[in-house]
């Protein structure tokens, strides 16, 4: 029985030792290692920044009233086509009693005075017929008549601007009749028929009646940080990417560039302002959210290929051309501008050249 289980257990370890040799040897002929290559292409290379903001019109104006009252009519509605002096809305006067009381007492004392000048001028007018009187005395109350009627007109007149907003006599000059001050389209009416509004003044900026604004000419208000401010300049070109516009591209140019930063969540933040070129019949909504490639330079139809190729040394760089079937060697290349993702290349390769891939 020992016999037995030795020559069983010598036959186990023999079994045991030819499955490791055999795993040994299968582990040490790996497959060699085979390197893709590529080529180099022709095509554009950007260097850019991000500015992200939001697409508005260059000129936007609030319509305020001239006058405080309540408002009778709106005439337009947020979209509608406007020209300069069409118009807006129509508001009703609600005079203050002691402005209005202060106007008419003025009045009486205008009619009184006027009532007195008139007796005072026939009076005199008789006298200067029968020829009692000279002609200058004559002419001097006469001018005083006249001025006392001037002066109730204007009382007349004062009092119906407290009460109205309007004279008799100049209607298409009147007050409570807002009009538009730019030709454009209304992007919103805030108010609605029987609102009290505001007019203008050292203590209140006036309620306002409508927006307006020349949707022909936009611009786009982004920020960038600091860090990348030093590198911009106006007159540089703009890619213009707007969120709510899939699969298109607007050009713009920097105008401006604030001189001073402001801090946004630990960082300084420069505005900056960029015109924007629309296209003939192209419509854009007002506040769209917008993302400005800043183009800090660019190739155009150079040779190039994938950074990731390059193998930098000191101040040198190299590539790995293939001589033969996966052999390969060393070649300096001159470099130019790059995008993060693709290099120019200016000296010591072709298009036809075979590029090898490192393994990631």
């Amino acid at each position: 029985m020992k016999k037995v289980l030795k020559i069983l257990g010598s036959v186990v370890f023999i079994a045991l030792f030819a499955w490791v040799v055999f795993y040994l040897y299968n582990q040490s002929k790996k497959d060699p290692v085979v390197y893709e290559t590529e080529t180099a292409e022709v095509t554009n290379i950007i260097k850019k920044t991000v500015a992200t903001g939001s697409v508005v019109p260059r000129k936007e104006i609030e319509i305020k009233p001239q006058e405080s009252g309540i408002i009778t009519e709106i005439f337009v509605e947020a979209g509608d086509e406007v020209k300069k002096g069409d118009l807006i809305a129509k508001v009703q006067i609600i005079p203050e009693m002691i402005q209005v009381n202060n106007a008419e007492a003025q009045l009486k004392r205008a009619e009184i005075s006027f009532k007195n000048a008139k007796v005072e001028f026939n009076r005199k007018k008789e006298l200067f017929d029968t020829g009692v009187i000279p002609e200058s005395e004559f002419l001097e109350e006469q001018l005083r008549f006249e001025t006392a009627e001037a002066d109730k007109l204007a009382a007349e007149n004062n009092l119906q601007l407290i009460k109205e907003g309007v004279t008799s006599n100049s209607k298409n000059q009147t007050n409570t009749l807002i009009r538009s001050t730019i030709t454009g389209m209304v992007l919103d009416v805030p108010i609605k028929e029987g609102n009290s509004v505001i007019k203008s003044n050292t203590f209140n900026d006036g309620t306002t009646i409508a927006v307006v604004a020349d949707m022909g000419k936009m611009v786009f208000e982004g920020k960038v940080d600091e860090t990348e401010v030093g590198k911009i300049k106006q007159g540089m070109a703009l890619l213009l990417s707007i969120g709510a516009i899939e699969d298109e591209k607007y050009d713009a140019f920097l105008e401006s560039i604030a001189p001073k930063g402001v801090e946004e969540n630990g960082a300084i933040q420069f505005e900056i302002k960029a015109a924007v070129k629309l296209k003939e019949g192209q419509f854009i909504r007002a506040g769209y959210s917008a993302t400005a490639d800043i183009v800090l330079d660019r190739r155009d139809s150079v040779l190039a290929i994938k950074e990731k190729l390059i193998t930098f040394s000191n101040d040198s760089a190299f590539v790995e051309i293939e001589t033969g079937e996966q052999l390969f060697e060393k070649r300096l290349v001159t470099t130019g501008l790059s995008d993060g993702i693709k290099i120019e290349i200016t000296e010591g390769l072709s298009k036809e050249d075979k590029i090898k891939i490192p393994k990631s």
